[in-house]
């Protein structure tokens, strides 16, 4: 079964709170692909959430590195940027998946890795009325998402 949720929030003081309400719901293992057009705000909430999780880390978008990994009082976050590889298999051949098992993993243009994560947290981010208005709507199928969706709203 599919829940959505559908948040909009009106600033970049919004979406950090976002970011602060998701971070104690993660736990090891969990995934959180993010998409949405350029700019609208993926490797910001990324940073909100790596900070909420408590990195001392500046998280920085991972372009052209494609993974940076960044340490946390409970493990690590993997920050990963999807947008240059062509499909799943090149995603596979990057050997993440043990480190992402114990880890905490935001994929960055997550939709070019296709159903690889189907228990994943999605999360589309699109730019709203205003300069810093965004428009998040979050997916989940797995049940072990709903409470976290229900936080969220």
């Amino acid at each position: 079964m599919t829940t959505t949720a559908k948040i909009h929030v009106p600033d970049e003081t919004a979406s950090t709170a976002l970011a602060q309400t998701l971070a104690p719901h993660l736990r090891a293992g969990d995934i959180v692909m993010l998409d949405g057009a350029l700019a609208a705000g993926k490797t910001f909430f990324t940073r909100a959430l790596g900070l909420a999780l408590g990195t001392d880390d500046p998280v920085t978008s991972p372009t052209y590195t494609i993974a940076n990994i960044y340490d946390l009082p409970r493990g690590n976050l993997i920050h990963i940027d999807a947008y240059r590889l062509k499909n799943e298999r090149e995603f596979h051949n990057l050997g993440l998946e043990d480190d992402m098992e114990r880890a905490i993993t935001v994929i960055e243009w997550g939709a070019r890795l296709g159903d690889a994560f189907p228990e994943a947290l999605s999360i589309r981010i699109d730019l709203a009325n205003g300069e810093t208005a965004r428009s998040y709507t979050v997916t989940a199928t797995d049940a072990r998402w709903a409470p976290v969706l229900e936080a969220l709203a």
